[in-house]
């Protein structure tokens, strides 16, 4: 029987496999796909297809720079924190992002489509099958994000690869004190998790909803609700001004200041000045190790009598 490639895509879909791995697969059954499957799991691939519906919400995210100009940042998880702290899949996660460093890929479909730095004949996605067969938990890349800049980047790794941060600038000026400086800055977003660089990357949709919340919680406040108007359209502000400084970086007070009430701008035109340069922020990215994901709640003594019952 005549394998097609459509054939190929399908079982590489259902299992997880590698794209030869599956038209050998269909070789060897002549094209019966439950056949190609079990061929499959017999020759090192059920590990991947078994994990296939398990929750992988451990892990970490590992970043790096070069020259200054270019980073990465990864985030690779794994079913538990014991495989996280295990040198075999701390090496891939390494591996992850020396791909990224170099991808051309905008996406995860096409980052997890390209071939494998390590071994062009395989992709990325075959990579991680392979290492999943190898660790025996579902591995998954969740997400990737590459910077390359005129500037300088900075990356910080905060609890061994708990959180991870990228921080772009543009700068006349990269030295030692102005690296220094935006790692200060990388640090502050680890701990207060900013929103937005600058209120102008604010969306007016997002602060007219604020508005109408406020203004909803004044009205059903019955002495607030008496005020006049002036006064409680600047009570909003007052409150929109305040969660602004809370939720975008610039704005927030700088967590070494001397004096407590240094902004992050105020210090970053502070270090600029000092080596004849200015700092300006343009972006940042921070990666939280299972973040938005349900973790798995482990019941060994439940998963122990299912054992002894089946």
């Amino acid at each position: 029987m005549a394998i097609t490639a459509s054939m190929v895509k399908e079982l590489r879909e259902m299992t997880g496999a590698g794209m030869m791995d599956c038209k050998k697969a269909l070789n060897e059954s002549n094209g019966d796909m439950d056949a190609a499957i079990e061929y499959l799991r017999k020759n090192g691939e059920a590990k991947a297809v078994k994990k296939a519906g398990r929750i992988a919400a451990e892990g970490i995210v590992m970043a790096d720079v070069k020259e200054d100009k270019t980073a990465a940042i990864v985030e690779v998880n794994s079913e538990t924190d014991f495989v996280a702290k295990n040198a075999d899949f701390q090496a891939f996660v390494k591996a992850v992002v020396n791909q990224a460093l170099t991808t051309k890929a905008t996406d995860m479909e096409g980052f997890m489509a390209e071939a494998w730095n390590e071994d062009a004949s395989k992709t990325v996605n075959d990579a991680l099958t392979e290492k999943i067969s190898v660790i025996g938990e579902k591995l998954s890349i969740r997400r990737f994000e590459k910077i390359v800049t005129d500037g300088c980047v900075v990356s910080y790794i905060h609890g061994g690869g708990r959180i991870g941060v990228l921080v772009e600038a543009d700068t006349a000026v990269v030295n030692d004190a102005v690296k220094e400086a935006l790692k200060n800055v990388a640090m502050q977003v680890a701990a207060l998790n900013a929103k937005y660089v600058s209120q102008a990357d604010v969306d007016a949709d997002y602060i007219a909803h604020e508005k109408e919340i406020l203004l909803a919680q004044i009205m059903n406040d019955p002495k607030e609700s008496q005020k006049p108007e002036k006064v409680i359209q600047g009570m909003i502000s007052g409150r929109i001004n305040k969660e602004m400084k809370e939720i975008c970086l610039l704005d927030q007070v700088y967590v070494k200041a001397e004096d407590g009430k240094q902004s992050v701008a105020k210090y970053l035109d502070e270090v600029g000045k000092a080596n004849g340069t200015t700092i300006t922020l343009k972006k940042f990215v921070r990666f939280e190790t299972g973040e938005g994901l349900e973790k798995k709640n482990e019941d060994f003594a439940a998963e122990v009598a299912a054992q002894a019952n089946a």
